[in-house]
């Protein structure tokens, strides 16, 4: 791995990328309106488009006729400017010529009910045809704008995601289990619990994908099945990029993540760890809903920064922004706009967190179709007065005096484990309390602690080295192998933290329970062995009783057996009133803590403040504030890169310890600084000043 301070570059570009979605393909017959596109991109202070993303029937309109030459224009027209292309590839809407002509291209649900040409990214990712075909327009894309000194980075698809029941997906799944279980089939029986409901196979032929009319509750066919999904999505990706690692080696590829919405939480339907391993440059699209009814501002921010760091961490590495939007969007229950400063702060916290772009969805609002009231750059109007137009504009002046953050990168002594294949498994429990699992919310709350508190965290995967973390943390680790048991001590043993909850190391990779108790190396790591979890209704509450204070209990209660494990707090009430809630245990070189029951926010700070101290983790720069306020740093050999951003509705004064210089107005800053709602301030400090 690299070293955090060194810079990595993402594409050719050494400045941040602004600009985004560009579909000049649904304006091909209004030629003033092409024309003005380009003017509007340099009053918007935009360099970067991405381009063809779902433009197949303008590009080959019929099979085998070919209209580059709009195309062709486009690239002339903002090369002009100056402006870069990352060219997308289409496979994410198809022309209707081709479901028409290959109907095994269309997509079969889970019901078994063949789908009908329409709506996007309904396509078999198993079908031959549709293979043939976008690796057929993605080579003529290559040949043809490859050697382009506009071209900047390759967009694969478009948000990729879904899944398909057809025979060819059945067959590839009865391929990928042999694969899997080596053409055992009473080693599957086995994984899978077969004699269950006498759920035993005994030919590969019974076998089917996870159904409603069918089965859907063996737990480890539901588990294989969603990898299946994720690795049939990775080998049709695998192949779309073919001619364009033959044809373009130095162009890098990405394709565009996402996380699900009201929440703010990962995107669940596909293992995104598995997929970064083939992407060149990791890019996400954010749509958080600010100024929501439910939550803080400063709340959703935190969810926002979780989610950056998890994608930044999945390469360690810088990301990019590809979607945002500079105003609403169309698919909120309520859209509503970003009040003024909004979208400056918003688009700097991503850069704060790792991002060297901001990229929306969309540059030119639809006049028609499903998304023509979606947020844009430019409305309907074609005005670059309207306020949208000019928070763009703003945002284009900051990033362009930003370029030295480029590359840089961010450090951390904390990392919190994130697991996508944990989420379905215990999603898929029959126990515990079905809406109160909220694995990824979990992981957020304890992240909160530490971004109120300025620390930076990683948050990484089963995957990735430990060794370099002060503190590791894992919340409901529910579904844990043997290898990552063994992981975890070996982290602690040279001398690691971590820190394990409630509802963690009960199945292994089969999603089958672990016999005998809790397993016996867990059980020596922490010192402690399970013995049941309750779980409490809604309004149902306790307490646990921690370093004098008690805190709040809701959810989940797990009673423990304490065998070496020093007791560090104890619950309040019910039938295992003064009993262990949280414990902790040397081990080797480090320490572990087991947390027992889900307990409110103050918990998470003080407990976790507590452990910065002693493990004297400091924040990446120490700048005096009060709640709401965040302070994110990235860092080069000679800089560090302070982002001060004010995720709340008053005025709010910060303190700096030390001269800085402000990278947008030039000012040097020292002592109290008065933050207006909304308001940030992007400074520089020499390190070894």
């Amino acid at each position: 791995m690299m070293p955090k301070h060194e810079k990595t570059y993402l594409t050719k570009a050494n400045f941040m990328l602004h600009g985004g979605d560009y579909n000049p393909d649904q304006w091909l017959d209004q030629p003033d309106i092409l024309a003005d596109d380009i003017k509007l991109m340099r009053l918007s202070h935009t360099n970067t488009f991405s381009v063809g993303i779902f433009a197949w029937s303008a590009l080959e309109p019929e099979e085998g006729v070919y209209q580059f030459e709009w195309l062709d224009e486009i690239f002339a027209n903002i090369h002009g400017i100056g402006g870069r292309i990352i060219l997308a590839t289409p496979s994410g809407a198809r022309p209707a010529w081709l479901s028409q002509k290959y109907p095994e291209v269309l997509r079969v649900d889970a019901s078994r009910v063949k789908q009908l040409h329409g709506m996007r990214h309904n396509h078999c990712f198993t079908s031959e045809a549709y293979r043939e075909k976008t690796e057929q327009i993605n080579r003529l894309l290559a040949e043809r704008y490859g050697d382009h000194p506009a071209l900047l980075m390759w967009h694969i698809s478009n948000e990729y995601g879904g899944e398909c029941h057809c025979d060819k997906c059945q067959s590839a799944f009865k391929k990928w289990l042999k694969n899997k279980y080596n053409d055992d089939l009473k080693a599957l029986n086995d994984a899978w619990w077969g004699p269950f409901w006498s759920h035993t196979f005994n030919d590969w032929s019974q076998i089917e994908s996870p159904s409603p009319i069918g089965e859907n509750m063996v737990h480890g066919l539901n588990l294989d099945w969603r990898r299946f999904v994720t690795d049939q999505t990775i080998s049709f990706y695998e192949n779309e990029i073919v001619p364009l690692r033959e044809l373009t080696p130095e162009i890098p590829i990405t394709t565009n993540f996402m996380a699900d919405t009201h929440d703010l939480i990962p995107f669940q339907s596909l293992d995104y760890s598995k997929f970064a391993k083939h992407l060149d440059v990791i890019s996400w699209d954010a749509y958080p809903a600010w100024h929501n009814d439910w939550e803080t501002t400063a709340d959703l921010a935190s969810k926002v920064g979780f989610i950056n760091d998890l994608y930044r961490s999945l390469k360690q590495q810088p990301f990019l922004l590809m979607e945002s939007t500079p105003s609403g969007v169309n698919w909120h229950d309520v859209n509503k706009a970003k009040r003024p400063g909004m979208h400056l702060l918003s688009s700097m916290q991503m850069l704060a967190h790792g991002s060297d772009s901001v990229l929306y969805f969309q540059w030119r609002k639809s006049r028609g179709s499903s998304e023509k009231f979606h947020g844009a750059v430019v409305d309907h109007d074609n005005s670059s007065e309207n306020r949208v137009f000019k928070e763009v504009a703003k945002v284009g002046e900051t990033l362009e005096k930003l370029s030295a953050v480029v590359g840089t990168n961010r450090t951390s002594d904390v990392a919190i484990l994130y697991d996508w294949e944990n989420n379905w498994a215990l999603n898929d429990a029959q126990g515990y309390g079905m809406q109160s699992k909220r694995y990824p919310q979990t992981l957020q709350e304890h992240y909160r602690a530490f971004w109120d508190k300025d620390i930076p965290v990683d948050v990484i995967t089963k995957e990735q080295d430990f060794s370099s973390y002060k503190l590791l943390v894992v919340p409901m680790l529910y579904l844990v192998s043997e290898e990552t048991i063994g992981r975890l001590k070996e982290f602690v043993a040279n001398g690691g933290t971590l820190v394990m909850t409630y509802i963690s190391g009960i199945v292994n990779e089969y999603d089958l329970t672990y016999l005998g108790g809790w397993h016996k190396d867990l059980q020596e790591l922490f010192g402690i062995n399970p013995q049941e979890t309750d779980t409490l209704y809604p309004k149902d509450r306790n307490a646990v009783l921690y370093g004098n204070k008690t805190y709040e209990l809701k959810d989940y209660a797990t009673v423990l057996d304490v065998h070496s494990a020093v007791v560090e707090g104890q619950y309040q009430t019910d039938f295992y009133a003064d009993t262990p809630a949280l414990t902790s245990k040397q081990y080797g070189e480090g320490k572990s803590y087991y947390i027992g029951a889900r307990l409110e926010a103050d918990f998470h700070q003080d407990f976790y403040g507590k452990l910065i101290e002693e493990l004297a983790i400091e924040p990446a720069h120490s700048v005096k504030h009060s709640e709401g306020v965040s302070i994110q740093v990235r860092e080069d050999q000679e800089n560090e890169y302070v982002f001060v951003m004010n995720f709340t509705e008053q005025q709010q004064t910060v303190s700096f310890g030390a001269t800085v210089k402000d990278l947008v107005t030039e000012e040097e800053l020292t002592g109290d600084l008065t933050l207006e709602k909304y308001e940030v301030r992007i400074v520089a400090k020499a390190k070894n000043d």
